[in-house]
């Protein structure tokens, strides 16, 4: 005699498998209609953003904007290609960086979008710099209009944000507020480093420089009157995926300028005077006709 499965199932064990399928029908349905979890989507049409040069990509194909979102137009045509959107956020600024767009929002979320599908690549928040970019309870900020706002937002998440374009290792972008310091790898998003400056001292987001291969902050911390506080006033602290740390004793009134790729200038006062810091070598770059030439790691190259 043979047994047929169908033949088994009754009128009142049909129905409760319906309306399983019917579930799961219907969660299937939810899950390709869910909303993205940080308001992604990619837009054409117009759209309300405005030039900033600094912010350009400078290539030939694509002109890389901010305004609500990162807008991306033809530099042939002027007709934007496509637009990446955050429901509920505006992005401030952004960077090209190997082969994506890295924008930072006023929400204090750091996001990666792969420029060639538009897809996002990553997503990252960080602590602190949302209330850092909108100063809120600093001493003047009842005083300032809504348009010195905005633009002290969008100068800060220019300060904030500290790419590294690595071309031998992994670039990546470093993320400076005065009170943290965040270091993630461009091609996913992991943090590679991070650090927060001893107590009552902060970082200088502003003063900050960036090579190919490394980034520079400056911290101050001042001395509260009658502490005997013996913390150095100032400082530099260097970060980078290919070496180890390294800390620059300085005065608290340093001033970085980036020369090249690898070489910036530290210029520390009448006293000290300038130097040159390699982030390649990770040390002081020896100059030409010093005692300390012959001994030096890269032999420097001396105009004839």
């Amino acid at each position: 005699m043979s047994f047929n499965p169908l033949r088994s199932l009754s009128p009142r064990s049909v129905l409760p498998a319906a309306a399983v399928l019917l579930v799961l029908a219907a969660g299937a349905a939810a899950h390709a209609n869910r909303p993205e979890p940080f308001g992604d989507r990619v837009v054409p049409g117009a759209a309300d953003a405005s030039p900033v040069s600094a912010q350009s990509t400078g290539t030939e194909q694509a002109d890389f904007r901010v305004g609500p979102g990162v807008e991306v137009y033809s530099t042939s045509t002027g007709e934007r290609l496509w637009s990446y959107r955050r429901e509920g956020a505006t992005a401030l600024h952004l960077t090209r960086l190997a082969g994506d767009v890295v924008a930072v929002w006023d929400d204090g979320m750091i996001t990666a979008v792969d420029t060639a599908d538009h897809s996002v690549r990553w997503h990252r928040s960080v602590p602190g710099l949302a209330d850092w970019l909108r100063a809120d309870g600093e001493p003047d900020a009842a005083d300032r209009t809504e348009t010195q706002r905005k633009q002290q937002m969008t100068r800060r998440a220019a300060d904030a944000l500290r790419p590294s374009p690595d071309q031998v290792n992994d670039a990546f972008v470093t993320v400076v507020t005065p009170g943290l310091l965040m270091g993630f790898r461009e091609r996913d998003g992991d943090l590679r480093f991070n650090s927060q400056p001893p107590t009552g001292c902060e970082f200088l987001p502003a003063r900050a420089a960036a090579t190919d291969d490394a980034v520079l902050v400056p911290r101050l911390c001042p001395s509260a009157p009658g502490s005997g506080s013996r913390q150095l006033p100032g400082g530099v602290a260097v970060f980078s995926l290919t070496d180890h740390g390294n800390f620059l004793v300085t005065g608290p009134d340093v001033v970085l300028r980036p020369l090249d790729g690898h070489r910036v200038s530290i210029e520390d006062g009448p006293v000290i005077g300038s130097w040159v810091y390699d982030t390649t070598l990770g040390g002081r770059e020896t100059g030409c006709g010093s005692t300390a030439a012959p001994f030096a790691a890269a032999r420097p190259t001396c105009d004839k």
